[in-house]
């Protein structure tokens, strides 16, 4: 059984002790470069990846060589249905689970917020990230490419599930997927140098600023819709402060809503 495919699981990553992203070198992750996977569909894909980063990331002022580079080697049409495979690479968020229980649908972000979200955290090839609302887990390969080690966070069973086997028969040996309630993040890995919020909130919880180490950053867009503003968060001496940093609407992560006060 691959590492984090236990709900919960996080103690497996190759070689690292806990709280230790920092055991990984910038050298030793490139040797856990993914596989080469014969995927047996259209074989433009690495065109298509071409054409996204060139016409949708690098014009929306994502200028970062290693967010880039990251960007152009995962095969995005991967962490899609088979059904939506030749959809990969369209300038649109992608669904890849209906609404189901109550809960909205979930998407795969589109590529420009994803990498100006990216590219806002800068993140360090020393850093242990947490990845939060996985999805089918493109966003934390990426990540991977960019980080030491990346903590691959999905309360939906099935998602969390295609996350661990995509990654897995890729190659991403740095990433562990663990499944939990994405407002609580995953504090048995904490602190986190670097927490990413991979969808729309109305609110971040304490929670999440408390995993963070001294000196960490997360970003998150709050706001749902036009109103999305993506923001940095950066904790120095225990204290957490946030700057916005552009517009961005993108679809709602589950579990984030703010509590509404009681009104007579």
């Amino acid at each position: 059984m691959h590492p984090g495919s236990i709900p919960g699981e996080a103690s497996n990553l190759p070689h690292r002790p806990p709280h230790a992203a920092t055991a990984f070198t910038r050298s030793e992750t490139r040797k856990l470069a993914p596989r080469r996977v014969v995927l047996g569909m259209d074989t433009d894909f690495s065109e298509q990846r071409v054409k996204m980063v060139d016409g949708q990331v690098r014009t929306t002022d994502v200028t970062d060589q290693a967010l880039l580079d990251a960007m152009l080697s995962v095969p995005r049409e991967a962490f899609v249905g088979a059904n939506r495979r030749n959809l990969a690479y369209i300038d649109e968020h992608i669904e890849i689970a209906a609404p189901a229980s109550g809960q909205p649908a979930r998407y795969l972000m589109q590529a420009s917020p994803f990498a100006k979200l990216a590219q806002l955290a800068e993140i360090h090839p020393s850093d242990f990230v947490l990845d939060v609302g996985c999805g089918t887990g493109y966003s934390s390969a990426v990540l991977s490419r960019l980080a030491s080690s990346v903590i691959a966070l999905e309360s939906d069973p099935a998602l969390a599930q295609s996350a661990t086997s995509t990654l897995a028969n890729l190659g991403y040996d740095n990433v562990v997927v663990v499944q939990g309630a994405l407002n609580e993040g995953h504090g048995a890995e904490a602190p986190y140098d670097v927490i990413f919020v991979g969808g729309a909130v109305e609110e971040i919880p304490q929670m999440l600023f408390d995993q963070l180490k001294e000196g960490g950053r997360l970003v998150a867009v709050e706001g749902q819709g036009n109103a999305g503003i993506a923001r940095l968060f950066l904790k120095t001496t225990g204290i957490v402060g946030g700057r916005r940093a552009f517009n961005a609407a993108i679809r709602p992560l589950p579990g984030f809503e703010r509590i509404r006060a009681f009104e007579f």
